[in-house]
């Protein structure tokens, strides 16, 4: 990388620590409804999580709960499952991450999962010391609507951080887009899970892994 980057912010999930299963996260919806005494089935609940939309007014008239109300209770489950996975085992730190602690820039993490659950992953995997800022997204339907590729929590994370000669780093098309949008630079992480994704924009930067992200950042990673 020829740029020179004052601060260098993480996506988390996919990133910094291994992707939920989607499986988990249809479960989450399925006790959200149960919740409001609904019940749906596995597909619902699936084509729900591949969404990745909060509830409006239609749902509201189908189902006949409040949106707000719905999506409240379904952050907090989600979190909790995701939660009790880690404890379990899952949601494993890659391996990399270890060359976080050793890049001279100010670092952040900024996620779509809930602030609660990036919270609880940054204390169990003892990395939170390494970033200086982090953020999830509220648990409100505003909160959602400003996840990514709204750019609106990666500029939190740069106004924190004092700079806008920062890059970020993810492993999505969403991250590369908010990214632009908030007027940075970005990386495009291609771990395995990503090997055969198109892109319908250019990152700034591709890397395999944080070892050659470090590497290219002039940082001896191994």
């Amino acid at each position: 990388m020829t740029h020179d980057y004052d601060a260098v912010v993480f996506d988390n999930d996919g990133v910094l620590v291994e992707l939920t299963d989607r499986e988990l996260l249809a479960e989450a919806v399925q006790a959200a409804f149960a919740h409001f005494d609904v019940s749906v089935d596995d597909a619902t609940a699936r084509e729900m999580v591949a969404a990745d939309a909060p509830p409006d007014e239609a749902f509201e008239r189908e189902y006949g709960i409040d949106p707000a109300a719905f999506w409240e209770r379904r952050e907090a489950i989600a979190s909790e499952f995701q939660r009790e996975a880690i404890r379990a085992g899952e949601k494993a730190l890659y391996d990399d991450v270890e060359v976080v602690s050793r890049l001279p820039h100010r670092t952040g993490v900024v996620s779509n999962n809930q602030h609660e659950t990036i919270d609880f992953i940054l204390d169990h995997h003892d990395i939170g010391r390494h970033f200086e800022t982090a953020y999830g997204r509220v648990p409100t339907l505003a909160g959602a609507n400003r996840k990514k590729p709204d750019p609106s929590y990666i500029e939190q994370a740069l106004d924190d951080l004092g700079t806008r000669a920062a890059l970020y780093v993810g492993d999505s098309e969403k991250d590369v887009v908010a990214a632009h949008r908030a007027g940075i630079d970005s990386a495009f992480l291609r771990r395995d899970h990503r090997a055969d994704l198109d892109l319908s924009v250019e990152p700034t930067h591709e890397v395999a892994d944080l070892y050659e992200l470090a590497d290219r950042l002039g940082v001896r990673a191994r």
